[in-house]
């Protein structure tokens, strides 16, 4: 078995190709957990012989990985006591530009996301940014592209920003035994983020004036509707099941009061009295029509509004995210409502409410759901969290002394870290314990903070790179390169981040610093030059996708707010991607020129 060649590649080399393309192929034509998809891939090398035991879970012991986990708790510090909050209070402002206004958007989001989780940060800016643009009267999608930009470019800027940036530090040190800098990206990714700027304020009119999702629910009148059921109603007595009142051709029933305007929990097998107040969600004309059919009257008053919601039900908007189990379902032909105790009021799609019943609507991913919730429904807690994203978290920040302890703690880690004082890991590990002691969060915030599906996705990319490092795949493609491109360093520095910058495109980030770790290690040792310069770019490239929305979970979050289509990203991001590509090749050769290896 171990003499099979087939192309000028072994049994184990084939396997881990076809391990590869299988599970990106999973990764982008279904809607399986991204990391239940990568630990198939580690079973699948274990159990073939591709790797033993050791390598196949070596990822999980990384310090790479281990440090992210850490970072979480530190992360989690800040959030709960207001440090973001805090500091997006004082730097939105009042521009009177474009320019002033994506320039003061840009750079504070790309400083925070230097030392935060990038979709962390994004999350919380997008509904700051939906009101703020509303306050100066610009469209929400020519702000939040490069909302979701900025926090890449920002991530970028540190070690600690972006996972690609751990990883493919940790395989270095791993291979060289040398330590990288928690500020080795620094100078070359903000001279990145200063080129990205202005090539945004450039290209403006390459970004979509597309409606807010949220003008098609402006007022909640226009889509409920509360009718009264007269004392000589014919279906007094029946349920509202028997009757045909619960769920009705453009809408459904939502809320029911019996007696005194007395909220009462209902389900088909709830009898019809006289008097009852039965609050409907859907199409008003339709609505309307069953009201006659069915002899009801209009009620005095409506029982929703977005700026009143009764004590007993709250008022959510939602956006389908990719991968969700709804895109391609409807409401009505699933478990949905039943489910999750909640009603789907309306749906809009590119800022425009669709015209028929919310509960027939085909979903697609950035639709955006208004949904009617009972009142102890709790966004964080929620199932719903891998189909829909919610951006208003019950999460409240404890702004305070607590403020200014986490942001020291965080100074502090980062400062030991730059100037060699001891590893990041330990400082990282230091941060968090600091967090817990002075109770910037407690421990139940610190766990809930750690993400385990980014982990077990950094932990099987690791272990995909050390496959494809040593079945030979790696070397096969560095050798390939230098055919193609001879050995001008330059031009393969420039070949390889210019394929890891449309790979990431596809697939995440991490996964393909992993992947283009080993080739980019392979090619500049093979040329006889350091490593280190080839590998800063790569981290810089693996982390520039700009032209789909599928290239970022940030780029994810502000797709369904901005109404934006798919195409909207490429207008601007294939651009981006060159614009960035090119200032990431003569930054890094410039900050650390090529050194020949003694």
């Amino acid at each position: 078995m171990e003499s099979f060649m087939f192309l000028g590649f072994g049994i184990d080399a084939w396997i881990t190709i076809i391990t590869v393309l299988g599970m990106f192929s999973i990764l982008l034509f279904t809607k399986w957990r991204s990391d239940i998809v990568f630990l198939g891939a580690i079973g699948v090398l274990y159990v073939t012989g591709v790797l033993d035991a050791k390598e196949a879970f070596s990822g999980f012991s990384g310090t790479s990985v281990v440090t992210v986990g850490v970072l979480f708790v530190v992360v989690a510090g800040l959030m709960h006591t207001g440090v973001l909050h805090y500091m997006v209070r004082y730097l939105l402002g009042q521009p009177d530009s474009y320019a002033k206004a994506v320039t003061r958007l840009m750079l504070p989001v790309a400083f925070l996301s230097s030392f935060l989780s990038n979709t962390t940060v994004v999350a919380i800016f997008v509904k700051i940014v939906k009101m703020w643009a509303k306050k100066l009267g610009i469209s929400p999608s020519k702000l939040l592209i490069p909302l979701s930009y900025a926090s890449g470019m920002g991530g970028v800027c540190t070690l600690i920003g972006t996972p690609p940036n751990l990883i493919i530090s940790g395989l270095y040190e791993e291979n060289t035994g040398v330590t990288m800098n928690v500020l080795a990206t620094t100078i070359p990714g903000l001279f990145c983020l200063f080129i990205g700027v202005l090539s945004v304020i450039a290209m403006r009119r390459l970004l979509p004036d597309r409606e807010a999702p949220e003008s098609a629910f402006e007022a909640t009148s226009e889509y409920t509707v509360e009718l009264r059921v007269p004392s000589d109603n014919p279906f007094i007595g029946q349920t509202v099941g028997e009757a045909g009142l619960f769920h009705i051709k453009g809408g459904s029933l939502i809320k029911m009061y019996h007696f005194d305007d007395i909220p009462s929990p209902f389900t088909e097998d709830e009898p019809i009295m006289g008097g009852d107040h039965l609050v409907y969600a859907g199409q008003i004309v339709e609505i309307y029509e069953m009201a006659v059919s069915h002899q009801l009257v209009a009620a005095d008053h409506h029982v929703f509004s977005m700026s009143e919601v009764n004590d007993d039900s709250q008022i959510r908007t939602a956006y389908v995210t990719f991968g969700s189990k709804l895109i391609g379902t409807s409401i009505a032909n699933s478990s949905f409502e039943k489910d999750n105790n909640l009603h789907v009021a309306a749906v809009a799609r590119r800022g425009k409410r669709i015209n028929e019943s919310p509960r027939e609507v085909i979903l697609q991913a950035g639709d955006t759901l208004l949904l009617i919730c009972p009142g102890h429904f709790n966004i964080d807690t929620s199932s719903l969290k891998n189909d829909l994203h919610f951006f208003d978290s019950d999460d409240v920040p404890n702004i305070g002394p607590g403020t200014l302890i986490s942001t020291i703690i965080m100074i502090a880690m980062v400062a030991l870290s730059a100037f060699g004082v001891m590893p990041l890991l330990q400082c990282a590990f230091l941060a968090a314990a600091a967090m817990l002691i002075c109770r910037c969060c407690n421990m139940e915030q610190a766990m809930k903070a750690i993400n385990w599906e980014i982990l077990m996705v950094f932990a099987g990319s690791a272990v995909l790179g050390l496959a494809i490092q040593k079945t030979g795949i790696a070397e096969w493609m560095a050798n390939g390169i230098l055919d193609v491109c001879g050995t001008n360093p330059l031009v393969v520095m420039t070949a390889i981040c210019f394929v890891g910058t449309f790979i990431t495109e596809f697939i995440s980030n991490t996964a393909a610093g992993a992947m283009f770790f080993p080739i980019m290690y392979e090619a500049a040792e093979k040329m006889g030059y350091d490593p280190f310069p080839f590998l800063i770019a790569l981290m810089i490239s693996v982390s520039s996708s700009f032209a789909t929305p599928i290239g970022s979970p940030t780029h994810m979050l502000v797709y369904g707010p901005g109404g934006y289509r798919f195409s909207d990203f490429m207008r601007i991001g294939l651009l981006m991607n060159l614009i960035i590509l090119a200032a990431n090749i003569f930054i890094v050769n410039i900050v650390y020129p090529l050194t020949p290896l003694q």
